[in-house]
């Protein structure tokens, strides 16, 4: 579904999304064997200036015309929205992926929309759109609820799957990728226990806009629903389970997230043990700035390649002699 073959040409931004650990709120380590490199294409036209001078000079008895000069300047890149893009955000939004509004343009979230997809379809979690998952788009439905005869307005968080489902009036309203508990140990002053997210039927408790710091690290807009375990947003959430037993939903939908779930709301956490949670100890922090989405690897480094056509000029050839001198000598 990316564009090929651009009349000018096609920019491949191997834009790494291998994601790592979430905010220092639940940073933790995570199998690395799940992670990718996702790959973006953007469309850029080339706009060059050519110009072409002759340079002239002239003594009392001799003329000299030099070759013609041309000189080129650096191509300078435009960043174009593209429509194979759109209707891949088109085709993830009618299936209730979250991609805001489509705009043509491949970003971060685009990028997590993308990887949801290919959790809830079990495909593999690189945020590429390849062949396979092109295939899946295709035939794909807009997947059922988890909880049948659930509450008409519920979370379903499926941690097998790292993926949540918000239910609204019966609709199902977003998906979201998560990153849960990572299952292993840990310990914070003196203290040690295991990063699981309980399962179990909760509902939200108290919710905090913008920053709250725990002994676990940072968490934003937090929506706590089982003791100090929480939906929050987070600079990074990997394609695999890596806090310490929160859910981290991306920063771009964590603050219309919060908006949208009012305190009350069910929760149902599935396929994870249960298990008891940390006690909510979150405090809230004043004009904290707001980090953006990150994306980070531990693989090789991301890499641009550019294939430029070679840049052409059309010379008019001056065919007179390159040098010319004409003598006159006066008549006694």
């Amino acid at each position: 579904m990316r564009p090929q073959g651009l009349k000018k040409v096609a920019l491949g931004l191997g834009l790494a999304l291998t994601l790592a650990a979430c905010s220092s709120a639940d940073a933790g380590g995570g199998s690395a064997g799940s992670q990718a490199a996702p790959a973006t294409t953007v469309a850029v036209a080339l706009e060059t200036s050519t110009s072409t001078s002759t340079s002239t000079s002239t003594s009392s008895t001799t003329s000299t015309t030099e070759a013609p000069t041309t000189s080129t300047t650096a191509a300078r890149a435009v960043v174009q929205a593209i429509p194979q893009v759109r209707a891949l955000q088109e085709r993830l939004a009618e299936l209730g992926y979250d991609v805001g509004t489509p705009d043509g343009k491949w970003g971060a979230q685009t990028t997590y929309a993308l990887m949801a997809f290919q959790k809830v379809e079990g495909l593999s979690r690189d945020g590429q759109d390849g062949p396979q998952t092109q295939a899946a788009l295709a035939s794909a439905s807009k997947p059922g609820p988890m909880v049948p005869g659930g509450s008409a307005t519920r979370i379903e968080i499926d941690v097998e799957r790292q993926v949540m489902f918000h239910w609204v009036g019966g609709s199902l309203a977003r998906i979201l990728p998560v990153s849960t508990g990572n299952n292993e140990r840990y310990c914070v002053d003196g203290e040690c226990s295991v990063a699981v997210t309980p399962g179990g039927s909760f509902r939200i408790g108290r919710k905090a806009a913008g920053l709250e710091v725990a002994p676990l690290g940072e968490l934003w807009w937090p929506m706590y629903f089982n003791g100090g375990i929480a939906i929050h947003g987070s600079p990074s959430v990997p394609a695999y389970p890596a806090s310490h037993g929160c859910i981290r939903i991306p920063m771009y939908a964590a603050p219309t997230f919060y908006d949208q779930v009012s305190a009350g709301t069910r929760v149902h956490v599935l396929n994870s043990p249960e298990a008891q949670a940390p006690p909510d100890e979150g405090r809230p922090v004043p004009n904290a700035a707001v980090p953006a989405d990150t994306t980070t690897t531990t693989a090789a480094p991301p890499t641009t390649t550019v294939v430029v056509p070679e840049p052409t000029t059309t010379t008019t050839l001056d065919l007179r002699p390159v040098l010319t001198t004409t003598t006159t000598t006066a008549v006694p």
